[in-house]
């Protein structure tokens, strides 16, 4: 048995976030495969930036590792978004999962989503994200400051106290533009479903699309106060 290799020493985080914040998106996904090796997970929803984050990755780095959260709720299209992806890049996304729809009702009660949001989440999305980080030291995920308010101050390098690692954010500083720019420039395929209002795309039961002029985020959760899942 190969010995478990020791986690990277981040001697001075401030240092080295405010040296990432001044790289390319490139040169950060460089950085981490460089700091981390194979201990990194790639986050992917599938939405526009997945398309761009496992793009930069697989071209920087064959070996990269993706992995996804399947709520069993999430839309058609994202999970067509996820093979013509795969496809595309010659990569594969590795599934996390934790209840079946009838098991979370049986424990839970019906439409958990509807009643209790946050602990719906709690169980199709933090619990599965909790196992699929439990053996890596570093994830990236494709949070940008545009995306809302409570985003805004998104750093591209720092510990993440939920999950207990360290976390990239290589697209922070991008905006909706370089989002398209580069899937377009790169003909990426990207989840239909922006092409229909949907700027933000969760599951089928909290989405819903934006009208011009609205928020990217105001289809997640609309009338609640609620804004994020738990794992961002």
């Amino acid at each position: 048995m190969n010995p478990v290799a020791a986690p990277p020493q981040i001697s001075d985080p401030e240092a080295i976030a405010a040296e990432l914040e001044d790289r390319s998106a490139e040169q950060v996904v460089e950085w981490m495969f460089e700091t981390f090796g194979e201990s990194h997970y790639i986050a992917c929803s599938f939405q526009k930036t997945s398309s761009v984050t496992a793009h930069l990755a697989s071209k920087i780095n064959p070996n990269a590792r993706f992995f996804y959260l399947d709520t069993d709720v999430l839309f058609p299209e994202s999970y067509e978004t996820r093979d013509r992806l795969g496809e595309a890049l010659g990569i594969e996304f590795d599934r996390y999962h934790n209840l079946t729809l009838a098991e979370q009702a049986e424990k839970h009660g019906d439409e958990l989503w509807n009643r209790d949001p946050d602990a719906c989440c709690g169980l199709r999305k933090v619990e599965p994200m909790r196992r699929a980080l439990s053996s890596v030291d570093c994830w990236l995920a494709g949070v940008r400051r545009e995306d809302s308010a409570s985003r805004a101050n998104t750093p591209k390098f720092a510990w993440d106290k939920r999950f207990e690692l360290w976390k990239l954010n290589p697209l922070a500083d991008w905006s909706e533009r370089d989002v398209w720019t580069y899937i377009h420039e790169h003909d990426l395929p990207y989840n239909p479903l922006h092409d229909q209002g949907y700027p933000s795309i969760g599951c089928t039961h909290c989405t819903k699309p934006v009208v011009a002029g609205g928020s990217p985020r105001d289809g997640r959760w609309a009338g609640l106060e609620k804004t994020e899942c738990g794992i961002n």
